[in-house]
């Protein structure tokens, strides 16, 4: 299985670089369909709609709403039973993540100005979070604590998890996890009917504000529809990496690099840019020699057939521009200088900067947020961190000088709009 090869110098070579990153996530007719009818049963009819999707698409035993629910000491119980090595990278991941979101914590602020008037902000965290964890093909333990750890740092009151156990299979690591974070509640609900579930409440599922953690088309579609109602972090599309190589890294690191992304799933999309064909050509003999040890190789020879590519450009700097264009969910900068060419990177959701930084710490335990805006919308988007789960209000406190002051401008504007009563309000407080 060979990768695509690209080159910079390559008269159509955007035009073939944005085929390359082109992704349908919008959802077809039929997914549509069936996500509308999701949500409007379990708006409508609760528990009794929740069980029957529950049943239907996880096959899950449960025949009321509150067997749903798992108990804290189930979550206290597998935290204690599971393997001494895994609690401990739960909570030292846990702990690190926690300090490294410590330092986004937004505060209050205020200011008087000369006449009395006092402007500020002040921070407030919501009140509840649904945290959708995703499970089936795989268990991540590690969404838990990328979502849960964020949201108590903020403050929030509550926090309600979703976790999908088809055929009534749970994962310790998870429930771990959630005990490990301080969930408050968690439910064994998947799929669209668990954003519906969190978006509208039901009797035994409380409704919350916002809604946070990835999924598959279902639940992306659901989050969507159901935005306006809740707010959530971002409809997240394929996992991405982007390594650029100045052809000094072991060709192994950089083969196993793309890799890490690629075992996600087949839609992933992996791309090497690097300077020179012979280093190209050096990745790909790593490619075809380590495919033979990886247990999801099916997987990974989809994603790189479908979505992958390296890319040969002629300087760093360029290799930089096409970083930039592509704005990468990952980004590694695996060459001898990370700090200087890190100055032209203007669009990553998270950048692994020197060559020993493997894409793979920060899904885990660095510390940084791994939940990161996808499909080129890091151009306009953050990682998930703190500042997702606090809210700003604005603050203005007019002293009798201060209301005079700027009530005859805003009057001034307010007549310019033909905006009589906003006009008039402000002038029944003038001083003359």
């Amino acid at each position: 299985m060979k990768m695509r090869r690209l080159s910079t110098s390559a008269d159509n070579f955007w035009a073939e670089l944005e085929a390359l990153l082109a992704w349908e996530s919008v959802s077809d007719d039929k997914v549509n369909t069936i996500v509308r009818d999701v949500l409007k049963n379990v708006k409508t009819r609760g528990d009794e709609a929740l069980i029957e999707y529950s049943q239907k698409f996880d096959r899950i035993s449960a025949t009321e709403g509150s067997q749903l629910e798992i108990p804290k000491e189930k979550l206290e119980e597998a935290l204690k039973t599971i393997p001494a090595a895994q609690r401990e990278a739960l909570e030292f991941a846990a702990e690190r993540v926690r300090q490294y979101h410590e330092k986004q914590v937004q505060e209050s602020w205020s200011y008087t100005e000369a006449d009395g008037t006092m402007l500020g902000q002040k921070v407030t965290p919501l009140d509840r979070v649904g945290l959708y964890v995703p499970g089936g093909k795989a268990a991540y333990p590690s969404s838990v604590i990328m979502n849960a750890i964020p949201a108590k740092v903020a403050g929030v009151e509550e926090l309600i998890m979703v976790v999908p156990t088809p055929d009534d299979q749970v994962n310790d690591m998870v429930f771990a996890a959630a005990a490990v974070c301080g969930v408050d509640r968690v439910f064994t609900l998947g799929g669209a009917q668990a954003v519906a579930a969190l978006a509208y409440g039901t009797e035994t599922v409380p409704a919350v504000d916002k809604i946070v953690g990835p999924g598959n088309i279902f639940v992306a579609t659901a989050k969507g529809m159901v935005f306006g109602t809740v707010g959530i972090d971002m409809i997240a599309g394929p996992s991405e990496i982007l390594v650029i190589c100045d052809g000094d890294t072991n060709p192994d690191w950089i083969a196993m690099d793309l890799f890490s992304q690629a075992e996600h799933d087949e839609d992933a999309q992996v791309i090497l840019v690097c300077t020179s064909d012979e280093f190209a050509d050096q990745v790909q003999a790593s490619i075809d020699k380590l495919i033979q040890e990886m247990p999801r190789a099916e997987i990974i020879n989809a994603s790189i057939e479908a979505r992958g590519a390296m890319v040969i450009a002629k300087d760093l700097d360029e290799a930089a521009k096409v970083s930039n264009y592509v704005s990468p969910e990952h980004l590694e900068l695996s060459v001898e200088d990370p700090v200087k060419l890190v100055e032209s990177i203007k669009h990553a959701g998270a950048i692994f900067m020197g060559r020993y930084t493997a894409e793979a710490l920060g899904d885990y335990c660095a510390g940084p947020n791994h939940v990161l805006p996808t499909s080129r919308t890091a151009r306009f988007s953050s990682p998930l961190g703190v500042y997702d789960f606090q809210k700003r209000s604005s603050l203005i406190m007019c002293s009798p000088e201060g209301s005079d002051f700027l009530g005859r401008y805003a009057s001034e504007l307010a007549h310019g709009e033909g905006l009589t009563a906003h006009a008039r309000s402000a002038e029944y407080r003038l001083k003359d």
